[in-house]
């Protein structure tokens, strides 16, 4: 039973653990655990072969069981064989060992309570017990020294308590704590068999040949199965307990409300005379902090006007600032406006040799055109005249064979034939009549056919632009839905990541801001179409706050857009506050303007819109009907200039502009609407362009028919002609036949002859036109070089003339923001000098108002009181002292109940609810050392079980108790080291668990 000297491997030295007072603080429980495992670990080292501590060295009884005096014993520091016949107290010192160290009366199998120990006729019995507290594992050495003395007096009652005294017989304790704390230390376990065998446990032992017997012994003995029994309860037990927990909650809050309404009757109880005079301190505290109040808003507001004369000077030179730049901006377009005007000068200077060269230009070609008309006619009549000798020299030669050979028959012969020659040339002019009609009216369907082609193909050609169009936004519709900046332009989303990547490069000052339209949101969608009908290309804008950002991001479309379709960028200074457009702002009571019918995301936006469009003066008005009887029917809203409808209709006070636009397309929220009439658009566009298609193809069918029946007739009326010239051709040569046959030879021989000389003189007149014509050629050549050349340079000055235009507008762009910021900042000087002169006259009022103050309270309290409270609060307090004196003068009690009435509660409620958190705490704590614990125990379980470790078993006579030092079983505990920690382990956590349940009965 006594402690083992034992030796680290690590470090020499004991490493007990102490037993925690279930009533200290539970933030020890860590360190108690790791002394545990310390123990553990130290419990396989090696053992000491001498015992030092915890031998016992001597008992005495009295008045225990039959024995009215027992002893006293001293026993050896060795094995002890305690002898005698029955009944002369062998069983009595067992029984008493293992009371009178703490263990319960039903672990000596002797009886069920402890009064059963008092002898018969005594009021209590005594047990002594001296233990040996020698060595360096002694406990408490300086305080007990070399012995420890316990004392333990049983009454009739069944209490018991406990003198725990030194060797010189001073008393040192009187709890059971302190002798908890000495069995631990000296691992002293007196309920376990193994430490203390009974007569019961031996005889069961002895005579048991079943190995479950064994195995139930060895649970028992290493308390295995009490600790598996306790677990099981202590697990029961805390849901026991957390659900009276939870019920001690809720009475908690009960006594928290009984305690808050005994605090208060305990506090309406006091001197009415001291709630009175506490009352007077207020009424003078409340009239000096009326003053204090209206001196704190008296000092803002001088505070302000010291701040705003000081802004005066600001908002001076701002205005200077705001007037040079309107100066320079001025300069600037004057500027550019000159050099405009001499490009134009030039340019007009240049038109008039322009006109001459094209004039020049036009007559040389006429000149050549004339000579070349000359010349072909000479050349024609030189074809003439060579046929009319080649037809005159075959005359004369048919004249020359033929003359002897005509007769009579002949003659008759050629009339018969002129006759029917005659008769077929008629045949053959009315059938031209009829093919030259026919022709013309083919020409004439021809003619109508191209004309509705051509109609048809521009239709066409627009239908599909516009197709193109639709199915362009469909697809920007359609990527804006993961990403809105597509609705802008498809390259609008890496033209931004490029912004934002070059503001982080730092190339802007401040980071753009667009494009506007996707910072600015309609509240009413009806309204969509009118905003963008109003702004226009200001929805794709960008905004910058200095010209060189401007400069940097023109750069950066430059690889975006195309010249020319780069949106607008409006150089404004940023501010984080939108204009005060109060008093230049348009208010009707039922149409909004576009600022305020606008939900805009940024304050640069909205300012920008402001200086650029003014939006602040644009009414929305959804009928057009409406808006014509505001703007026009009637004098226009105060600071309107303009409105738009529903249909983006744009109304003046004499004029009004239809919209092109039909739906909106950057500002529209549904977008799934949008998507679905546009491809209901897309859908109608393309059966209109199918069924345009078709008729066209019909049109060209039906033209390529009239085409073919035209050149037909063409042919036939060809064929036809060459029918007439052959028929007059044969009529006149047997007319020439019949009427020349007088004609001498001579005569065409002389016609020959003078043909021959008009065809020499056609000849010349043909060489000297032909060089004429050339020369004409020439000059003609050189005049169209020189009108190219003229045109080229024109060219180049309204080349140079374009960029002065945008720059142009550009400047006058500025010219107009610097204009309306001027105009901003005097309106905002003028409402800043207004403010200040209202600051002054209310500070004027406001300080009499404090004269009058001061006075009244000087007249209630003299001397001046500093007050940190509010007057507000200072008269609700009044009030409440008011009503409390009126209720405790109308109301009567007994003080003395009252006050221990409340204190009371006050300590019911603070007890129970640090009783409650304690246990709160402590359940956790509990939850995470059972959860060890039990986790110890199944890997001990699981050892033992492998090990098959066997109690040693000793022979002895059963009616005997023997004493048996802790270094007799050393084979023992080399075995099992761990079930005495267990069991350790387990005792503390018994014991603080029946402090647990022992607090938890308040509740």
């Amino acid at each position: 039973m006594g402690k083992r000297k034992e030796e680290s491997i690590s470090k020499p030295g004991s490493h007990k653990r102490q037993r925690q007072e279930h009533r200290d603080e539970h933030s020890d429980e860590s360190n108690e655990e790791e002394n545990s495992q310390s123990s553990a670990d130290s419990s396989f080292s090696s053992l000491s072969t001498e015992g030092e501590v915890g031998i016992i060295e001597g008992i005495q009884l009295k008045n225990f069981m039959c024995h009215s005096m027992l002893g006293p014993f001293q026993f050896g520091s060795n094995l002890n064989f305690v002898v005698g016949n029955n009944g002369s107290g062998k069983s009595s010192v067992l029984t008493a060992l293992i009371v009178g160290l703490g263990g319960k009366a039903t672990a000596t199998n002797r009886g069920s309570s402890l009064k059963m120990f008092v002898r018969d006729g005594e009021t209590s019995a005594d047990i002594s017990i001296t233990l040996r507290n020698q060595g360096r594992d002694a406990f408490k050495p300086e305080v007990y020294g070399s012995s420890i003395i316990v004392n333990q007096r049983i009454n009739l009652d069944g209490s018991r308590s406990y003198r725990l005294k030194s060797k010189s017989g001073t008393l040192i304790s009187s709890k059971k704590e302190e002798l908890v704390g000495i069995l631990d230390h000296f691992n002293i376990q007196v309920d376990n068999p193994v430490s203390v065998l009974t007569q019961e446990m031996s005889k069961h032992f002895l005579q048991s040949k079943n190995e479950g017997d064994k195995y139930k012994f060895f649970m028992k003995a290493t308390q295995l199965e009490q600790m598996k029994e306790d677990y099981s309860s202590i697990m029961k037990t805390k849901e026991n307990t957390c659900i009276q927990i939870e019920q001690g909650v809720e009475r908690l809050q009960e006594l928290k409300e009984l305690y808050c309404k005994k605090k208060e009757h305990y506090r309406s109880i006091g001197f009415v005379n001291e709630m009175r005079n506490h009352l007077e301190d207020l009424k003078h505290k409340m009239a000096w902090a009326v003053v204090g109040e209206m001196e704190k808003e008296i000092q803002p507001i001088k505070e302000f006007i010291i701040a705003e004369e000081g802004n005066t000077e600001k908002f001076v030179q701002k205005l200077e600032e705001c007037q040079v730049k309107v100066n320079e901006a001025e300069e600037k377009y004057k500027a550019i406006q000159d050099k405009l005007i001499k490009v134009n000068e030039e340019a007009q200077a240049l038109h008039p040799q322009c006109i001459s060269l094209k004039a020049d230009v036009q007559a040389r070609r006429k000149a050549v055109n004339e000579t070349e008309v000359v010349y072909n006619r000479f050349k024609t009549e030189l074809k003439r005249l060579e046929k009319d000798d080649e037809q005159l020299r075959k005359r004369i030669e048919e004249l020359k064979s033929s003359a002897n050979h005509l007769s009579e028959p002949e003659k008759l012969e050629r009339q018969r034939k002129i006759a029917r020659l005659r008769e077929q040339l008629k045949a053959f002019h009315d059938e031209e009549i009829t093919i030259g009609q026919q022709m013309d009216q083919f020409q004439q369907a021809i003619y109508k056919c191209k004309e509705e082609q051509a109609r048809l193909t521009k239709e066409s050609r627009d239908v599909r632009q516009a197709l193109d169009t639709k199915q362009k936004q469909l697809r920007e519709l359609k990527d804006s839905k993961t990403n809105t900046f597509r609705r802008f332009g498809p390259q609008v989303p890496a033209f931004l990541e490029e912004v934002e990547r070059a503001y982080k490069q730092g190339r802007f000052k401040q980071k753009p801001i667009g494009p506007i339209g996707a910072f600015i949101h309609p509240k009413d969608a009806e309204l969509t179409l009118a905003v963008e009908s109003c702004l226009k290309s200001l929805v794709q804008a960008f905004c910058c706050d200095n010209h060189s950002d401007e400069k940097t991001l023109q750069q950066l479309m430059s690889k975006y857009y195309p010249r020319g379709f780069r949106p607008q960028i409006i150089v404004n200074k940023f501010q984080n506050t939108v204009y005060d457009v109060r008093h230049r702002g348009v208010r009707h009571p039922e149409f909004p303007s576009v600022l305020t019918a606008l939900d805009i995301d940024h304050a640069v936006v909205a300012n920008c819109l402001i200086d650029v469009r003014g939006i602040e003066t644009i009414l929305l008005i959804k009928s057009s009907r409406k808006a014509r009887e505001v703007m026009q029917f009637n004098r226009p809203p105060k600071n309107c200039k303009e409105a738009f409808t529903a249909e983006g209709d744009q109304v003046f006070e004499r004029r009004y502009y239809s919209s092109a636009y039909i739906r909106p397309q950057f500002l529209s929220k549904d977008v799934e609407a949008e998507i679905s009439h546009l491809e209901k658009e897309i859908e109608s566009k393309k059966a209109c362009l199918t069924a345009s298609q078709q008729h066209l193809h019909s049109i060209q069918n039906e033209i390529r028919q009239n085409e073919d029946h035209l050149q037909g007739h063409r042919q036939h009326q060809k064929n036809l002609q060459v029918k007439v010239r052959t028929a007059n051709t044969e009529i006149a040569d047997l007319e020439n036949m019949e009427e020349h046959q007088a004609v001498g030879i001579r005569t065409l021989e002389d016609e020959a002859k003078e043909n021959k000389s008009k065809m020499e003189s056609v000849k010349k007149d043909m060489q000297q036109h032909s060089r004429k014509m050339e020369e004409l050629k020439n000059i003609l050549q050189v005049a169209e070089k020189n009108f190219e050349e003229m045109k080229e340079k024109i060219h180049q000055v309204e080349e140079i003339a374009g960029p002065i235009k945008e720059e142009l507008n550009q400047a006058d762009t500025e010219l107009e923001t610097s204009k309306r910021r001027l105009q901003h900042y005097e309106e905002k000087q003028k409402e800043h000098l207004a403010r200040v002169e209202r600051h002054k006259e209310l500070l004027a009022v406001k300080e009499k108002q404090l004269e009058e103050k001061m006075a009244q309270a000087r007249q209630i309290c003299s001397e001046r009181l500093e007050v940190s409270r509010t007057v507000k609060s200072l008269d609700a307090e009044m009030n409440r002292l008011r009503e409390r004196i009126n209720t405790e003068n109308n109301r009567h009690g007994n003080r003395e109940e009252i006050i221990q009435q409340f204190h009371d509660a006050k300590e019911r409620y603070k007890d129970a609810d640090s009783k409650v958190k304690n246990l709160k705490k402590f359940i956790r704590l509990l939850e995470e050392i059972m959860t060890q614990r039990f986790k110890i125990y199944r890997q001990f379980l699981r050892f033992s079980l492998e090990r098959k470790t066997k109690v040693p078993l000793m022979t002895c006579d059963p009616y005997q108790e023997v004493n048996v030092p802790s270094q007799q079983f050393v084979s023992f505990f080399l075995c099992g080291p761990l079930p005495n920690l267990l069991s350790d382990a387990w005792m503390n956590l018994m014991s603080t668990w029946t402090w647990l349940t022992e607090e938890l009965q308040w509740i």
